[in-house]
């Protein structure tokens, strides 16, 4: 075994290999054997980190120094400094990792340190590729417990006892859809993993594929053994090559191992797992339009009952679960239904991983334990809003899911308080939004990406959709009525009420919340024909102060449609008809002398 008296840790996950970590990489191991410490320095490929925001990332242990948005031209440096001479390359480091000279550990850290890492737990810190790290870090070793030492039912009592409830949508507790699988008579059952992540903005599932994908075959393994299957399917987006590719690797790793293939650990107990592709369709994500596409057959969802765990993919019993759910399945097994239950909330056990973005300082991937407060999460961990900007609302759950106002930014987190407010946790997308963000136009955004999403099975979610986002653009539009108010309230509950499945049911969610906490935004743009936030192109309009233009020309010369006119040394003016409000006259004044009205 080789021993090494530092290792260089660099971010492999889909953000910082888009940033070029893997050319990084590359050159680290250039650079450690032309200095002649290859025998020295292990260099090795993690998952994802978190703080996305500042990648290309590097941490370099035992220092623990972390070097943030590392490029190519700074490794030499590295090691030249920090490897070879042992001094710490300070102007590269994370401005908060470091305190008077003294490297912080992360959990000091402001964006770490009210974090709690349990799905994540291996993320950023083992080889997702080599499998040997994964089982130094106790990986498959719950596996072997229940295995060796627990009955199918014992397993299911534990997961039920921890109180896990499922991480991908509306909270289905994760033991109790084990025991129904389990009881469901079928000479053959399933397993299968929704890795099927379709939210705008969310990418929790690929970082834990990326970054750990052992963790989720272990966890579909002990589900095949609670519930009596021997096949697994992961359902994963093509979008994600990486994950795909990390997975393959994986697979392939594990039945060398012989923890999946034929008589895992000698029990007798077989299950394997198999790859599937999705296509990009959202309503995928929907357990039963999953199971369609897995069959061959088009993504569109099935009528429950029957639910999956009676008939399920082939009309077989089913269990399906996300990949966050599955990973929180090993810790439990090894420390304990208690354990994980101490964690969270009364009904809300555990820890939630929050794919962080939008106006927010520190965009990235969180796990925080349940109950945790929005303000907690956005201004501790996120470091709040940039550029001195207000916040105005949180969008949680991605298009199912509802935008939460400044009001409610106290409110502990978890399932229940979530749909009080008219949101969802759903799989974990968190974007936030400021004082320039349109919550009309918002409601707008996500009802056209539903609406283009629904597969058209169902009238309320094919005609509904359509009619709500006809409604929201001819209010951006300006020619929206007070009836269009009611009508837009009115038809929400509708679709809520019988379309056929959670895309549809979820799908008036955004326009309902806004409608709730920001209807005088929805009536500016109705009675007064104007966008507070200056967003909706219809109803703004760019004018020049008089007292304030130095009749420069500089506006007149950039602008794209020739909208602006004058006298060098005088006042110019907009025409309002030409003006195709771009924007960039507003940008090259000098003298700021043009307004967003």
């Amino acid at each position: 075994m080789a021993f090494y008296r530092s290792q260089v840790l660099i971010c492999g996950g889909t953000g910082c290999t888009s940033s070029g970590s893997m050319d990084l990489k590359e050159k680290f191991h250039e650079e450690v054997k032309k200095n002649g410490i290859e025998n020295e320095i292990e260099i090795i490929r993690t998952g994802c980190f978190g703080l996305c925001e500042l990648g290309p990332v590097v941490i370099v242990y035992p220092e623990g120094a972390f070097y943030s948005r590392v490029t190519v031209e700074d490794v030499e440096e590295i090691v030249k400094e920090h490897l070879v001479k042992g001094r710490v390359v300070t102007r590269l480091l994370y401005t908060e990792s470091v305190d008077e000279g003294r490297i912080k550990s992360l959990n000091e850290v402001d964006f770490y340190k009210k974090q709690y890492r349990i799905a994540l737990r291996n993320c950023g810190v083992i080889d997702p590729e080599n499998i040997d790290e994964y089982i130094a870090f106790d990986g498959y070793k719950a596996l072997a417990k229940v295995l060796t030492e627990m009955t199918p039912q014992e397993v299911i009592e534990v997961v039920k006892k921890s109180g896990l409830r499922g991480r991908g949508g509306g909270g289905f507790p994760t033991g109790l859809k084990w025991e129904f699988t389990a009881k469901s008579q079928g000479d053959q059952k399933y397993v299968i993993c929704n890795a099927d992540e379709g939210d705008p903005g969310a990418f929790m599932d690929r970082s834990v594929l990326e970054g750990d994908p052992h963790s989720v075959l272990e966890a579909m393994a002990i589900a095949g053994y609670a519930i009596g299957a021997n096949q697994g399917y992961i359902y994963v987006r093509a979008e994600y090559p990486i994950a795909v590719q990390r997975l393959e690797v994986a697979i392939k790793q594990a039945r060398e191992y012989g923890v999946l293939g034929k008589n895992i650990f000698g029990t007798g107990f077989d299950f394997d797992i198999e790859v599937r592709l999705g296509a990009g369709a959202f309503v995928c994500g929907e357990e039963t339009a999953l199971m369609n596409s897995i069959e061959g057959k088009r993504g569109m969802p099935r009528p429950k009952p029957p639910f999956p765990a009676q008939s399920g993919l082939w009309g077989k019993p089913t269990v399906i679960n996300n990949v966050e759910t599955y990973a929180n399945i090993p810790p439990i097994i090894l420390n304990g239904a208690e354990w994980f239950a101490s964690i969270g909330t009364e009904k809300s056990k555990g820890t939630k991983v929050f794919a962080l973005g939008g106006k927010i300082r520190n965009t990235g991937l969180v796990e925080v334990p349940m109950g945790i407060t929005l303000r907690e999460i956005i201004y501790e961990i996120g470091g709040g809003i940039p550029n001195g900007k207000k916040f105005k609302a949180v969008q949680t759950g991605g298009p199912s899911g509802g935008c939460i106002p400044a009001e409610h930014l106290d409110t502990p987190i978890d399932y229940d308080t979530l749909t009080a407010l008219g949101s969802m946790m759903g799989s974990g997308g968190m974007i936030v939004m400021d004082e320039d963000n349109c919550m009309v136009d918002v409601a707008r955004f996500y009802l056209e990406f539903t609406q283009d999403e629904s597969c058209g099975k169902c009238t309320p979610c094919r005609i509904g959709t359509k009619r709500l986002l006809e409604i929201l653009e001819k209010i951006t539009e300006g020619k929206g009525t007070e009836e269009d108010l009611a009508k837009l309230e009115e038809l929400s509950i509708q679709i809520k009420n019988t379309a056929l499945c959670g895309l549809g049911q979820t799908a008036p969610n955004p326009v309902l919340s806004t409608l709730k906490y920001f209807r005088h935004e929805y009536e500016a743009h109705v009675k007064e024909k104007r966008c507070p936030a200056g967003v909706c192109k219809s109803l703004m309009k760019y004018e020049i102060v008089a007292e304030k233009c130095k009749g420069c020309s500089i506006c007149a010369r950039n602008c794209p449609a020739n909208a602006i006119s004058g006298k060098v040394k005088e006042p110019f003016v907009i025409d309002q008809d030409k003006c195709v409000k771009c924007g960039v006259c507003m940008e090259k004044c000098p003298f700021k002398a043009i307004v967003k009205k």
